[in-house]
């Protein structure tokens, strides 16, 4: 008795023994399935690695078959659990396959889990930075007021976000607050209409200085957002009731995290507000953040009738002031009231609230209202991450399709190797629908452990992408957030898991079902005259390059715009130089006692050692901040038609020698401009080409007001160019004030020349302030390099993700290569072995396989490179200094996939080149 015979015995004696054992007939019928299909898979098993005939494997299958036959309508009897049953042999089964071949499926699933980890937490960031709602009951109930001018609207001045619109106006969502109040005891479309202005502001917290983010708010804020503090009690509208007098404050879950340890004790406690004392009377739930944004919540809550003393600006309350637009509106819709109704009536009520509060000019017309989302408050993150976020999504979808496409060439390389044992299934019974449900199971177990690997990296890694968008130097909005891991993310990873198991496994099951049985069982050798095979198993990889091709380009041309980026030249010495901030409340500092403070520090950071020179001014460079104001050279007037507002400074006297800012004609500021001389100032050279061309400027005069009553400002130098507000615009035309002849400064930055660590000089700097006012903490220290690193953050994210991308897409891609032509080169044995018998010689079956290879890499990166001169149009405006079609990234990124596709053939290459002539031919 052979041994296959021997194996079919004992198999079908186990069998026989198992059904005789059963004692009742539903567990029978509900268990027999599941058995009889285990043991046919082991008989297959067994039969495939035998070395008998195909006659005798078929016997031995109608054997195995017939001995339960007398069991079939049983089984059909119990069709209510057979599709249990079946998925249950089915997962054993697909169990045991991938257990076999632990490389292959260490390979597989780890492509799959870095692809899947990659879109999750893209998935995950994504949804936090532009999708998650504030947390507050109903919140898509909320709508923000925002208004629309045609640029010659009787808003002048603004405290707050405004932009252009393509027509040439501007929108904004700020108003005064006379204008809110008007909106708000008239309006009857909307529900409670409420009033909020985030700031930040000075804090001294049981005797620490710090800088704390502050939300004024009307007194309705809590009644209409219907939020309940977890401890104490809400502001009310009582607390909002008289301008001053409302001294409460209401703090977040974190500043009572961090500060007072989570104890109840906190209520009662104070805290000094811009020098205002206020008491604690409640903590706000967890996960509340207001409603500017849904990352960070302010930390603490003040009513909006304070104003006046913790923030005032200028002498004039804006509480009574209708002149500046600062407050943010937000409001619930009213049940059956629809948004087009509500905004024409707020529409009407905002000119009657204009015309009854201010005085207009003439030409000056009238901003209409428009209500937009509010349930994600003012939603400032669209502006910055929206299209980083869809870049990255791309990114990742491509690398996905891109490990789909890899392990879809593995599995028809599997495939082919496992044909015998499908086509002995395939005689013993089983529908080629079973054998395609079979290895679908076997390509979705493989799915399900590369989404737990890519869960695993996420939750891991997922805090990654926000810590590269975040300074190094402050508590930002997103250092301190953590990106969810709710039931959302997990049915986007489950469903990107099941979406992916179909997509590789699909077409490999497909083609490994329409294989003969007759033929594939008859098929014993390989034939050098067979027609080859593997036509689809190439197309993959060409499939494969040409993704390779689209992400390695796409990450080629962000590096090249960092590169670019880190080659402007500012204008100035960049080097050695420390930035911080000194914010003096208005309240303890009125002017001119601001100026005075400001001289006072300066005098003693010079003093410090290590310190080189001491600089100061308004606007720090390059980092994202601005301010323009009038500039009126005399004998022009006013012209409200026409753009004559030009950038500013208000900078210390030794502004220019400190940052490397050359005097090109004229003089620096110097001693003799005090608060009683002639009020000077310097321009840019921009400036002079624009304002004053064809002559000289220095002598001329100017005024930076529109008001008739200010004074002449005279020209005493012009100033080498600089950039600006950040590295991608050319430098602007700007002018320069010595700040000591301002009326009021306020806050104000410090920029010291040091050839120290700067580091080192914090604490004593920190001790020259403390020695000066205990209670103004020093702001923001960092570098100007630092500074202007974090204007680049979101480019440098996305060429560090996108370079990540693109390396994982060359190994893919090598992979790819190399599977392919290895398993070229084992099915073409025999041919090789022919070949080297007529007189071959290895080294032209070297260039045949490597010539084979290059086509196939031709074929991909030409079409990924027709993808990418397409596709990386759309992201022109995230790019600098070059086109999306940059013949330097493209030619570099060409010639590493070439070079990568003939190292991966290299090795089948070079394995063809020393097959034997007897060894090939007798290959089998």
């Amino acid at each position: 008795m052979s041994r296959l015979q021997a194996t079919v015995l004992r198999r079908l004696a186990q069998f026989t023994s198992w059904l005789r054992a059963m004692a009742s007939r539903d567990k029978l019928e509900a268990d027999m399935q599941a058995e009889l299909q285990s043991h046919v898979d082991f008989l297959t098993e067994d039969l495939v690695r035998g070395s008998h005939t195909p006659a005798d494997a078929a016997r031995c299958a109608r054997i195995a078959l017939g001995s339960s036959a007398r069991h079939k309508e049983d089984m059909r009897a119990s069709l209510g659990l057979r599709w249990f049953d079946e998925l249950s042999a089915d997962l054993r089964y697909g169990v045991r396959i991938l257990s076999k071949s632990p490389g292959f499926t260490a390979v597989a699933a780890s492509s799959l889990a870095l692809a899947i980890g990659a879109n999750t937490t893209i998935f995950a960031v994504g949804k936090l930075l532009l999708f998650d709602r504030l947390d507050v009951p109903q919140p898509e109930q909320l709508r923000m007021l925002r208004w629309l001018g045609d640029g010659r609207e009787a808003v002048h001045g603004m405290w707050g976000d405004f932009d252009p619109t393509p027509q040439g106006g501007t929108t904004s969502s700020v108003f005064s607050y006379p204008v809110y109040r008007q909106l708000r005891d008239h309006n009857d479309k909307l529900q409670n209409l409420i009033a909020f202005k985030e700031d930040g502001m000075n804090a001294t917290i049981r005797g620490d200085a710090q800088r704390v983010n502050a939300a004024m708010v009307s007194g309705n804020f809590y009644a209409a957002l219907n939020v309940h503090p977890q401890l104490g009690r809400a502001l009310q509208p009582s607390d909002d009731a008289v301008p001053g007098a409302g001294t409460i404050a209401v703090i977040s879950d974190g500043l009572w995290q961090r500060e007072f340890g989570r104890s109840a004790a906190v209520l009662g406690q104070t805290v000094t507000l811009n020098q205002a004392v206020v008491t604690i009377v409640g903590v706000n739930p967890r996960g509340f953040t207001g409603t500017k944004n849904g990352q960070q919540p302010p930390d603490i809550f003040v009513p909006l009738s304070m104003q006046p003393v913790i923030d005032p600006k200028g002498k004039t309350s804006l509480l009574t002031d209708p002149t500046l637009w600062w407050v943010n509106i937000v409001a619930r819709a009213k049940p059956g009231v629809k948004d087009a109704e509500a905004q024409a009536a707020l529409d009407i009520q905002l000119q009657a609230a204009v015309r009854a509060t201010m005085t207009l000019a003439a030409g000056d017309t009238m901003p209409r209202i428009e209500l937009v989302d509010g349930s994600r408050g003012l939603h400032y993150a669209d502006r910055m991450f929206k299209k980083p976020v869809f870049v990255l999504s791309a990114f990742t979808g491509f690398v996905v399709l891109l490990a789909c496409a890899n392990i879809a060439d593995l599995l028809l390389a599997r495939g082919a190797q496992r044909q015998k044992e499908i086509s002995v299934r395939l005689a013993m019974g089983a529908g080629r629908a079973r054998i395609l449900r079979q290895l679908l199971t076997e390509s979705l177990l493989l799915a399900a452990l590369g989404g737990a690997g890519g869960l695993l990296l996420s939750f891991v890694g997922r805090n990654a992408l926000p810590k590269l968008l975040t300074n190094a130097w402050e508590r930002s909005d997103l250092a301190s957030v953590r990106s969810p891991f709710d039931w959302e993310v997990f049915v986007f990873t489950a469903a990107i898991t099941l979406l992916t198991g179909i997509i590789f496994g699909i077409a490999p099951a497909w083609v490994a079902t329409r294989a003969e049985v007759s033929s594939s069982l008859k098929e014993t050798a390989q034939s050098a005259t067979r027609r080859r095979k593997g036509v689809g198993g190439k197309a993959i990889v060409a499939f494969q390059i040409a993704l390779s091709t689209l992400l390695v380009l796409g990450a080629g041309l962000f590096l090249r715009t960092v590169v670019k980026l880190n080659s402007v030249d500012v204008g100035f010495e960049a080097d050695n130089l420390l930035l911080f901030e000194i914010s003096p409340p208005a309240r303890r500092y009125p002017a001119p006692k601001d100026v005075q403070l400001h001289q006072l520090l300066e005098r003693q950071f010079a003093a410090v050692p290590g310190v080189e020179q001491v600089a100061t001014g308004w606007i720090p460079y390059i980092a994202d901040s601005m301010g323009n104001t009038d500039f009126l050279p005399e004998g022009d007037t006013f012209d409200q038609k026409k753009r004559q507002a030009e950038f500013e400074n208000s900078v210390g006297v030794n502004f220019f020698s400190t940052l490397g800012i050359p005097i090109v004609a004229g003089r620096g500021f110097g001693p003799q401009d005090t608060p009683t001389s002639l009020k000077v100032a310097i321009i840019n050279q921009s400036l002079a080409r624009k304002r004053f061309p064809n002559s000289n400027p220095i002598g001329k005069r100017f005024k930076a007001d529109r008001d008739a009553k200010v004074d002449w400002i005279q020209i005493v130098g012009i100033s080498g160019d600089t950039r600006y507000s950040n590295l991608r615009d050319d430098p602007p035309p700007q002018f320069f004030l010595p700040y000591v002849q301002q009326p009021q400064v306020g806050t104000m930055v410090y920029q010291l020349r040091t050839l120290m660590q700067p580091s080192a000089l914090v604490p004593a700097l920190r001790k020259v302030v403390q020695s000066v006012d205990p209670d103004l903490p020093v702001i923001d220290v960092r570098t100007q390099r630092e500074q202007i690193n974090a204007t680049m953050q979101i480019q440098r994210a996305l060429a560090a993700m996108t370079t990540a991308f693109g390396l994982l897409a060359l190994i893919l891609a090598c992979v790819g290569v190399y599977g392919i032509m290895a398993y070229t080169v084992a099915q073409r044995t025999n041919e090789i072995g022919i070949r080297l018998v007529l007189g071959a010689r290895p080294t032209q079956l070297r260039r045949m396989i490597l010539r084979e290879s290059t086509s196939i890499t031709m074929m991909g990166i030409l079409a990924g490179v027709g993808a990418a001169l397409f596709l990386t149009r759309l992201v022109k405006s995230m790019l600098y200094g070059i086109q999306p079609y940059d013949l330097p990234t493209f030619s570099v990124g060409v010639l590493v996939l070439l070079a990568v596709a003939l190292a991966a053939s290299w090795l089948p290459a070079r394995r063809a080149a020393k097959v034997q002539p007897m060894q090939a031919l007798r290959h089998e």
